[in-house]
């Protein structure tokens, strides 16, 4: 006998609550990327139980939790979607594009994403299906 996943998988709605036959993936507005406010309504309507200003404070606090402990120097680890991490760029000298003349660029802080095993899977089977329909 096999023990149950807690894993929770996406196209599959929570874990408490069968998907609706309906539910879109997301991103589909313009095909390339996904708005904060597309996102929300998304998730209202894919969960019908969560109204949208719920949908909107989950986004809002997943976002900012994520942001300060970016700010604060910490890694986030989401298994099976990836991790974000700080990446330190030293200072280095520039130059002003429009007047040609040199400028320091000082140090900078700045987040790199990289994408989890999983992810890169979905990803490429996508890719690869996307090909095939294409020829």
């Amino acid at each position: 006998m096999s023990k149950p996943s807690n894993r929770w998988d996406p196209d599959e709605g929570s874990q408490h609550e069968p998907a609706s036959p309906s539910a879109t993936d997301v991103g589909e507005a313009d095909g390339l990327s996904i708005a904060k406010s597309e996102l929300i309504a998304k998730l209202a309507d894919k969960y019908p139980q969560l109204a949208a200003r719920d949908a909107e404070l989950a986004v809002r606090t997943l976002l900012d939790a994520m942001t300060r402990t970016l700010v604060e120097g910490r890694r986030i680890e989401i298994r099976g979607f990836g991790s974000f991490a700080l990446s330190t760029r030293p200072p280095r000298t520039g130059r002003n594009p429009k007047s040609g003349e040199t400028v320091m660029v000082p140090q900078k802080r700045v987040p790199h994403f990289k994408p989890g095993k999983e992810l890169r899977k979905r990803v490429d089977l996508n890719a690869d299906d996307d090909s095939e329909s294409q020829t």
